[in-house]
């Protein structure tokens, strides 16, 4: 059995533990089984594309007698193909295992269990694909079961208003996949993959086509500004789900950009690459702003990843950008930094939302001004939360600095560039990637500050206590990869190397070779980082440090409350809320960007109530562009309503007018 076929069997049996699930309902151990059943298939699609890319073997191929008449479906495992699949496998099989423990806590358990293998499964189908109709078709599978998974909590009048948004713009995002691949396919009609590779398109037609994936694959990953339906329905779903969303499916979005921009479309006009370079960068800036706002922390993990869909477009840009001028290395740097960053946020955010998932069900809210102490009643899940939130904010030496890292040796690469256009604007997208990662290290900061420090805010928070240990096991694979990759890049890099040799034609040297696990990009004099060194040189000087402080202070124990302002108040209102923590920053940066607003209302003299701030934050791309929207097709509609009331000699009337004005825009076209 070839490996596309063994895959394409895991994926059937992925799409049909959904229905037997809903067959097994009434059994006690179903939800055990179908999580169980889910991991270990998601293990065994990680290990089959983690095998292709380890030996490198050669592409295959399949075409099975379904689809369109004489066309057939058909599928493909190549090296792009490969590492996708080890991203789904992954991100699925550990966090099915975390579902096992979270999965008892689901009041309707079936309403998530009917759909959750089959999600995974036609995820895999989407990686498969090798033809337009089977690649649209599993997309709008999995656009649907995700939709379903979102409205798990349906009867919430914010978890159906989050449903609606993303159904429609799934829906939008599927039309604009669907006019790309007509364009790609040309007159004669031409889905299979294959044949549209070798196509010669105009300039023009190839910058429409980018377009057109910016529109449909950016909708679903969460590109701004088409990542309003993201930050409703991730706080929305089930945090397990939640943490498929925003890890792997947004990666299988990212897939669909690369495979046609960077493999069907061929190489793009020079020109082309400044309008996804300047997405990402302000997406990045925008989505970390937000998160730096919000209070619910699983909505701030949410603008947290249209942070890093950002950072990861604005990569793929650069290595459009290279690959324009014939820069073949630095264009391979730009691609393998962007996968690099596609594998650490995979990992990191599922951890952390795993962790979210954690928090809520010990303390049944997501409020960060309701949590606090978790440290103390949760010690496990706040060091693991601790990983994610260092990893997630570029630090050394866990696996963010490292991609972030090679992205910016990619960015110092521009002067190489012959446009002056893109010699200016690089180095300014740069900055705003610098920015968005300063940004995100302060807004977690904020987030493990207010959540996990401190003292509890709330009842809830004073009694919560550790979940499973499915949840902690889970949660601790994350956090281990999260520590391997950050000191162990090469390896992963090495990995990646033959999907950059297969897409652009070249690939970074081989790094497992350097001494104390180095990674050399490009030259050793420009550029080079070594994690294992980073990290033990922080374990000897943090050592040295409590050595010579045991050594030589006083071993005379000197016990004193939390620094109070001077108000020896011992309630937790006087600590840092998440809206005193962000202060600075919106007044800085949202009045203008986001549109805060702050209202005192302070009493008269005498009068005894109390003083109230009321902070409002909005989405300033939801209120300019999709409210407006909203409400001219609504107008629309309702005017058109009238139309299903015309007598028969106007409706006979109107269908002669169009047939005239379709006649005369044929003349016209002709």
């Amino acid at each position: 059995m070839s490996a596309v076929e063994f895959e394409l069997l895991v994926a059937a049996v992925l799409l049909v533990l959904g229905p037997v699930a809903v067959f097994l309902r009434r059994m006690s151990w179903v939800s055990s089984f179908i999580y169980a059943s889910s991991g270990g298939l998601c293990a065994l699609i990680a290990s089959v594309g983690a095998a292709r890319l380890v030996a490198r073997t050669g592409d295959s191929g399949l075409t099975l007698p379904l689809g369109l008449p004489w066309i057939g479906s058909h599928f493909q495992f190549d090296a792009l193909t490969a590492f996708f699949l080890v991203i789904l496998g992954i991100g699925g099989a550990v966090v099915s295992l975390y579902g096992i423990g979270y999965g008892r806590h689901e009041h309707d358990p079936m309403r998530v269990l009917a759909f959750y293998p089959s999600f995974l499964g036609a995820m895999t189908l989407v990686l498969l694909a090798a033809d337009a109709f089977t690649f649209l078709l599993s997309w709008e599978v999995m656009s649907l079961l995700s939709w379903a998974l979102v409205l798990t909590h349906h009867q919430e009048t914010n978890t159906r208003t989050a449903g609606y948004v993303y159904l429609v713009m799934a829906g939008f995002g599927t039309m604009a996949l669907l006019l790309a691949f007509g364009l790609l396919a040309g007159s004669d009609g031409h889905y299979a993959f294959d044949t549209m590779r070798g196509a010669v398109r105009s300039p023009t037609l190839a910058a429409v086509i980018l377009g057109l994936m910016l529109l449909g694959a950016g909708s679903k990953a969460g590109l701004v500004p088409l990542h309003v339906w993201l930050p409703l329905a991730h706080p929305a779903a089930p945090s397990h789900v939640s943490a498929l969303m925003s890890a792997v499916m947004t990666k299988v979005a990212i897939y669909g950009f690369i495979r046609v921009v960077f493999d069907l479309l061929g190489p793009s006009a020079w020109w082309a690459s400044p309008v996804v370079i300047l997405m990402g960068a302000l997406t990045a800036v925008f989505g970390i702003l937000l998160a730096m706002m919000e209070r619910d922390l699983k909505r701030a993990l949410a603008y947290s990843t249209i942070e890093n869909i950002g950072v990861i477009f604005a990569a793929l840009g650069l290595a459009m950008a290279f690959r324009a001028n014939g820069l073949t290395a630095a264009a391979a740097l730009a691609f393998t930094a962007a996968l690099f960053h596609v594998f650490n946020h995979m990992v990191f955010k599922s951890l952390l939302f795993m962790g979210a998932g954690s928090v809520l069900t010990a303390t049944g809210t997501r409020d960060l001004d309701q949590l606090g102490g978790l440290i103390h009643r949760m010690p496990i899940t706040s060091f693991l939360v601790l990983v994610g939130a260092v990893a997630i904010s570029a630090l050394p030496p866990l696996n963010g600095f490292a991609s972030e890292w090679l992205m910016f040796q990619a960015v110092l690469m521009s002067p190489a560039i012959p446009q002056d256009a893109l010699q200016l604007m690089i180095p300014a997208a740069g900055g705003l990637l610098a920015l968005a990662a300063a940004l995100a290290a302060a807004a977690f900061v904020r987030i493990y500050g207010i959540g996990f420090l401190g003292r509890a805010r709330s009842p809830a928070a004073q009694t919560a206590v550790d979940v499973d240990r499915f949840s902690l096991m889970a949660m601790g694979t994350m956090a281990v990869l999260c520590v391997l990759a950050g000191i162990l890049p090469g390896m992963v890099i090495d990995a990646i190397s033959p999907v950059a040799k297969a897409v652009l034609g070249g690939q970074l040297p081989l790094q497992t070779h350097e001494a104390w696990f180095m990674i050399v990009p490009i030259a050793e004099g420009r550029s080079s980082y070594s994690g294992m060194l980073v990290l033990l040189f922080i374990a000897v000087s943090a050592s040295g440090a409590a050595w010579a402080v045991h050594r030589f202070a006083s071993h005379r124990l000197r016990r004193a409350p939390a620094w109070d302002c001077g108000f020896p108040d011992p309630t937790p209102a006087t600590q840092y809320s998440a809206g005193g923590f962000a202060q600075p920053l919106r007044r800085v940066l949202g009045t203008n960007i986001l549109g805060a607003r702050e209202v005192v209302v302070m009493p008269e003299p005498g009068d005894p109530s109390p003083a109230r701030l009321t902070v409002t934050v909005d989405d300033p791309i939801w209120h300019n562009i999709y409210s407006p929207m909203g409400a001219v097709v609504i107008y629309v509609a309702t005017k058109m309503n009238g139309l299903q009331f015309l007598t028969i000699r106007r409706y006979l009337s109107l269908v002669f007018l169009l047939l005239i004005a379709l006649l005369v825009g044929l003349m016209l076209w002709a």
